[in-house]
């Protein structure tokens, strides 16, 4: 699976660009509080807007404080899957339900310097880990390898059946890194300027697909 980030689109005209990737799995949509993290970029209202502009479904991913009055705002609005991270709350288990009760599928995110072992009792809970393969807050970073090790760790639960959650990976996807993360056990990427600095977005969705197949297949 393929998700654009529109954190690299032209935010002027966000409905167009969501046209631009066709054929993406889902639409990235990063929501930053400029408290969680030092930036600042979109909330609901742009979402709720973008919803209605686009029949991709709409990832949100929050980098904000206090997920816990904020997230089921997401999911009420239509939102497909809303991911809130781990670092953000105390109680992650009661925010991925109230998610749930509002009708989107729940993520956890992790930062890259965060311990997974901690969390890995209640992934159970969620359907998707987004495994942060850069530090949050802003795109354009370099990828950060080591990550992969977290993902091999889950992507082996998976594959033993002892967990069914999707492994998404964000930060520093392109042509370089993707089959790297493939073969790590990534089920959806996340992709900012590879796809929105693409002359033809909706080409490098199709391009990064196909690397990414050909990852898995060296599993």
């Amino acid at each position: 699976m393929i998700a654009p980030s529109i954190l690299s689109a032209d935010f002027a005209k966000l409905g167009s660009e969501a046209d631009a990737v066709k054929g993406a799995d889902w639409l990235h949509v990063d929501v930053m509080d400029g408290h969680f993290v030092p930036n600042l970029t979109l909330g609901l209202p742009v979402v709720q807007s973008l919803l209605k502009a686009t029949d991709i479904p709409i990832d949100c991913h929050l980098m904000i404080e206090d997920p816990a009055r904020w997230a089921p705002g997401y999911a009420e609005a239509g939102a497909h899957n809303v991911t809130f991270h781990a670092e953000a709350t105390d109680d992650p288990i009661a925010v991925a339900k109230d998610i749930h009760a509002a009708g989107a599928k729940a993520g956890l995110s992790i930062k890259p310097g965060t311990d997974l072992d901690p969390y890995l009792e209640i992934l159970k809970s969620f359907d998707t880990l987004l495994v942060m393969s850069v530090e949050p807050g802003f795109g354009g970073q370099s990828f950060i390898a080591g990550v992969l090790d977290k993902v091999r760790r889950v992507r082996s639960l998976v594959d033993s059946g002892e967990l069914r959650i999707l492994v998404e990976i964000d930060g520093g996807i392109n042509a370089d890194t993707i089959e790297q993360a493939a073969e790590a056990g990534v089920d959806c990427f996340v992709a900012g300027s590879a796809v929105y600095g693409a002359a033809d977005p909706a080409e490098a969705v199709k391009s990064l697909r196909a690397q990414a197949l050909s990852g898995r297949a060296l599993q």
